[in-house]
């Protein structure tokens, strides 16, 4: 753990001991993954201002998404086959984040279902909806996350149909997953992980079998899952969404300044810039390019948040100087849950939170809430 000072090293730890399959599945994006490195390169391109002689003390980085209280403007975003990085995945981050003051936010295509992570935490996380097909179905997602105290419900808006992405082909990748024997081989070698699997019920997809009509185990998902992603979505579909939801709503997937203007008809209480990680449109800009313009549209009408190639707690600090009031990990506590678990997933957030800090003191501010644009040399 000592050795641990970056997300990188958390992520050469995963890749050693999360079977390649699933390790390739959270770190790959769609054709030629152009989009999925440039929402990680483009980072780079914004530079601080640095700043001497001012007073560093009593640093915080309190603030809220949403109108709740969050430790910094950091929350786990949405990530389908997050247990099978590590038995028990979502549970155990969910864990982790409520023990760093942070949202958690459960995916749709969770391995853990909605009930088992309420079972096992004892404040209130996000859900993530994606809208199928069958309507039925997703209303009842959306009331069963209500039973469980979700106090937030994230809609994905752009993944009406799926992206391709080369790895998981290559790698016989499918829903569920087939044990053939090069995969079998696969995870021969991750003998902690098999362990771990082992000792665990939580094995396929939990928020669907067994709940959606006809999914009774896993040979029936395959089918089901290929024709339930709903092309049809439209802003239309938010009012009933929103309507049975009754609390708060995100908008997830906007990366275009019109998007971002059609969002505020829906009463939406925040918008994710985000152009899902990469692994849908490559090609599309990045999240942090994208930021800027979505900011000066629409900034003062709806809490703008961001996701997509956050691997410091710089890249939080640059977002949130861009008018960012909250950021979302995905692939940061993965790495960091298929290295070491729970404790991975904290020591993550603890790399971001410290590098946030550390770099906010430099920059001259000692509260997230005074950061803005002054503290970046290329605005």
């Amino acid at each position: 753990m000592a050795q641990v000072l970056e997300i990188a090293d958390l992520k050469k730890l995963a890749q050693r001991r999360v079977p390649k399959m699933f390790f390739d599945y959270a770190d790959s994006g769609s054709w030629t993954e152009g989009t999925y490195h440039a929402n990680e390169s483009d980072f780079q391109k914004i530079k601080f201002r640095q700043r001497v002689a001012v007073d560093m003390t009593d640093r915080s980085l309190a603030s809220q998404m949403v109108g709740q209280d969050v430790s910094m403007p950091v929350a786990i975003a949405p990530t389908g086959l997050t247990g099978m990085q590590r038995a028990d995945g979502e549970i155990l981050a969910a864990q982790a984040c409520e023990e760093a003051g942070v949202p958690f936010t459960l995916s749709t295509m969770s391995v853990c279902s909605i009930e088992a992570v309420a079972e096992k935490t004892t404040k209130p996380f996000w859900f993530q909806l994606y809208v199928m097909r069958d309507k039925d179905f997703a209303g009842r997602l959306i009331d069963r996350a209500k039973a469980a105290g979700c106090s937030a419900l994230v809609l994905t808006l752009d993944l009406q149909i799926l992206g391709q992405r080369h790895k998981d082909l290559r790698n016989g990748l499918s829903t569920p997953p087939k044990f053939t024997p090069h995969h079998i081989w696969q995870m021969a070698t991750r003998p902690g992980w098999c362990l771990g699997m082992l000792g665990t019920k939580n094995r396929t997809f939990g928020n669907i079998v067994g709940h959606a009509q006809g999914v009774e185990d896993l040979s029936s998902l395959s089918s089901w899952t290929a024709e339930q992603f709903d092309p049809k979505l439209s802003w239309d579909d938010i009012a009933w969404i929103k309507e049975r939801w009754g609390g708060k709503l995100i908008l997830k997937g906007i990366l275009d300044p019109e998007d971002a203007k059609m969002s505020l008809k829906t009463g939406a209480d925040a918008i994710i810039v985000s152009n899902h990680g990469g692994r849908q449109l490559d090609g599309a800009i990045s999240s942090i390019e994208a930021l800027p313009e979505i900011v000066e549209a629409v900034g003062d009408k709806v809490e703008i948040h961001m996701d997509g190639g956050i691997r410091s707690g710089q890249d939080v600090l640059k977002a949130v100087a861009l008018g960012a009031k909250g950021t979302y990990i995905g692939r940061p506590f993965l790495y960091g849950l298929g290295a070491m678990g729970k404790k991975g997933v904290t020591k993550s957030l603890e790399i971001i939170r410290n590098e946030m800090d550390i770099t906010m003191a430099l920059c001259g501010k000692r509260d997230i809430k005074d950061v803005d644009q002054s503290i970046l040399k290329r605005y």
